[in-house]
């Protein structure tokens, strides 16, 4: 089989040579690139390929359509909305995620944004370094507050635990039925955006989903309400919410995902939005998660040469 991986998987190299030696061994072959956008550049990289592995970057459609010998398509993230999952499925190519690997980064990020816009760190850090006082923005605590989690699946039951360790009534919003310890409530939308000091996203980018945060949401939520995005930027209207955020609709928002992948356009929105945070893509993005995705996609492609599957999607 030829294995071709077409973006740093971000872990140390000595990991991925010892997937090689392992590869090789078994006799197969093993190409690595650095990460390239380009669908020429794609499709001259997986040519004759049996198997492509990457992570978050988008895969065009051509290098799916094109592929002559394309098997297997191992995705070294949770979510696959990057990857053309319809011509995948038109071919019979299998598609596997990397699904729990970022599990504890992701929750601990949105805990961490949470805290930073009810104790305003960004302003209070503007103000330190100015050689200012605090004096006018006083935090509140998370503690009390009422948590609405919209995705109750591992990153928001996650989420669910360490708000209620912190003592925060958590309510969630999920197509499917949630029993889970720390969800007190299962609650409609309507209710969680009306009820919630905190709403925080967790759900896939799907037909369903996309810009099911928009102006109408958004004006049914507290005025001193945070909105935490950690999922994916499709989900919300940032027009809507830059808006919301300029206007006082809501108190202020922390997002980790955009419309695009960062480096992002100067004409994003949310980048000149007031009592905004703005982060990145880096929920995901610690050593230990990098690690375990690594060792998940691997495991994933050992089994699916052995004829087994695991975390199969498509």
């Amino acid at each position: 089989m030829k294995i071709v991986l077409l973006e740093s998987l971000g872990v140390p190299q000595e990991q991925i040579d010892g997937h090689r030696a392992r590869l090789e061994a078994m006799g197969h072959s093993f190409e690595a690139f650095e990460k390239n956008a380009d669908p020429a550049v794609q499709r001259e990289r997986s040519r004759g390929a049996d198997v492509l592995m990457l992570a978050n970057m988008p895969l065009d459609a051509s290098v799916v359509r094109e592929a002559e010998n394309l098997k297997l398509i191992d995705v070294a993230f949770t979510g696959v909305d990057h990857i053309p999952v319809k011509e995948a499925r038109e071919k019979g190519i299998a598609v596997c995620n990397a699904s729990g690997y970022a599990t504890q980064a992701v929750a601990e990020l949105c805990v961490s944004l949470m805290i930073d816009l009810l104790r305003h760190v960004p302003e209070t850090q503007e103000r330190c370094r100015s050689q200012k006082t605090k004096d006018g923005l006083i935090g509140r605590l998370l503690s009390g507050k009422t948590v609405g989690i919209v995705g109750a699946g591992a990153i928001g039951k996650r989420v669910a635990a360490l708000c209620a360790a912190f003592g925060c009534h958590v309510i969630a919003y999920s197509r499917s039925r949630v029993t889970d310890a720390a969800i007190k409530e299962q609650v409609s939308l309507e209710e969680l955006l009306a009820r919630a000091d905190i709403v925080t996203l967790h759900c896939p980018l799907t037909d369903e989903t996309r810009r099911m945060i928009g102006a109408a949401q958004l004006a049914q939520m507290k005025r001193d309400a945070i909105l935490i995005n950690t999922a994916r930027g499709g989900v919300v209207d940032s027009q809507a919410l830059a808006a919301a955020l300029r206007e006082g609709t809501i108190a202020g928002a922390a997002c980790d995902v955009f419309d695009a992948e960062p480096p992002l356009d100067e004409s994003e929105p949310l980048l000149h939005s007031p009592h905004t945070i703005v982060t990145p893509h880096i929920a995901f993005a610690t050593e230990e998660s990098m690690a375990q995705r690594a060792e998940i996609v691997f495991d994933n492609l050992y089994a699916w040469l052995r004829g087994e599957e695991k975390n199969r999607i498509v």
